[in-house]
């Protein structure tokens, strides 16, 4: 048995693939934030929360079921629910554990998850927690997913589909309104994660499945309170008795101080501005950003989500050039690399806010040329 942990850190070095944090320099030109509508620097957020914790206080003081639950928590939770157009919501202190605490409440070992390959890591270790038999779809591969739900329909309890509406490293769409055509066909439940929708896509920025007028016929919706809406956390939508069973079974909502009340009631604000005119103002101009940055760039996919992956390939390549756009043009864009990404497939992700400048999203399109002229 080794405990040379030194020897693990120096075989990622050598396979670049070692990460280490790194303070965000506020002065530079961020192109890697989810904040895809500005809120989480704009003076109305600050201003919300800053009067929420004067209302509310710092902290919540226990987990929900003991004394942690506030008028604020339940408020939002009513709030999230009429914005997805479900029977009820709850939140969570993020969306890593709303994702764990759904589906290790709704799945167990009598059970199958059916996982599109490119679902975020949150998704894969719950699908892993819950016990139940997983099977991996090819990415958005709807002949493989029915395949996998034919091969399951005579011996699994219940057979659950979990995917994103946009995937957050690639930018792109599911295929949502046949995924639940053939969930419906073979009796199985869907949970759409919409994390990197909420905010940006739909009426009022609903995301994909009421953009698709769906949001009826998906039973686990999935959202965070970290992208759009600028603050943090996660919820889970759905009908009411699996909400009742979460708070009954969710160990990552059972187990751990409520979030602070104050955040609760900031969030409630961020919603409703996103949702409202301000929301629908500040999309138009998101959606214009995207548009240029995507049009700038060569080798890119033209989807309409915030997130656009410029792929370079070699882990190494990936480091140069992000630290090229650093250095020489003061531009933040991180390497992604395995295991984030595939194998070979190491990118810039670039994210595109509101609040960005045509100037600003000219001088990427314009680093990133000079960049790769000189590589």
């Amino acid at each position: 048995m080794s405990w040379d942990l030194e020897a693990e850190l120096a075989e990622l070095e050598q396979r670049h693939l070692r990460r280490r944090l790194r303070v965000s320099e506020t002065q530079a030109l961020n192109f890697a934030s989810n904040d895809y509508l500005g809120l989480a620097q704009s003076d109305f957020l600050k201003q919300t929360l800053l009067e929420s914790v004067a209302r509310q206080g710092a902290g919540s003081g226990a987990s929900r079921l003991v004394v942690g639950t506030k008028g604020p928590h339940q408020r939002l939770e009513e709030q999230i629910a009429a914005f997805k157009q479900k029977q009820a919501a709850l939140t969570f202190s993020s969306g890593y554990a709303a994702s764990v605490g759904v589906i290790t409440s709704v799945v167990g070992s009598d059970d199958v998850v059916l996982l599109d390959k490119f679902a975020h890591a949150s998704l894969i270790d719950a699908a892993k927690l819950s016990g139940a038999t997983i099977r991996v779809f090819p990415h958005n591969h709807l002949g493989k997913l029915e395949r996998l739900l034919q091969s399951t329909a005579a011996t699994a309890r219940r057979t659950l589909i979990v995917t994103e509406s946009i995937f957050s490293m690639d930018g792109d769409e599911c295929p949502l309104r046949e995924i639940v055509e053939l969930k419906d066909k073979h009796g199985a439940w869907l949970l759409l994660d919409e994390a990197h929708a909420i905010g940006v896509i739909g009426p009022g920025g609903r995301g994909l499945a009421a953009d698709l007028g769906l949001a009826d016929q998906v039973e686990i919706h999935l959202g965070t309170l970290s992208k759009a809406l600028g603050l943090s956390g996660g919820y889970i939508a759905g009908s009411r008795a699996l909400i009742d069973v979460l708070i009954n079974r969710a160990r990552s909502f059972i187990y751990t101080t409520a979030p602070p009340p104050a955040l609760a009631e900031a969030a409630a604000g961020a919603l409703a501005h996103v949702s409202g005119r301000q929301g629908d103002s500040l999309r138009q101009q998101l959606h214009q950003n995207v548009q240029q940055l995507r049009h700038g760039l060569q080798n890119v996919p033209k989807d309409r989500s915030a997130i656009i992956p410029y792929i370079v390939g070699a882990e190494n390549a990936a480091l140069e050039l992000a630290e090229q756009l650093r250095a020489q043009h003061n531009i933040i864009a991180p390497a992604i690399r395995y295991p984030t990404v595939p194998r070979g497939t190491a990118r810039l992700r670039l994210s595109v806010s509101a609040i960005h400048s045509s100037e600003e999203i000219q001088h990427v399109t314009d680093a990133l040329s000079i960049s790769m002229k000189a590589s």
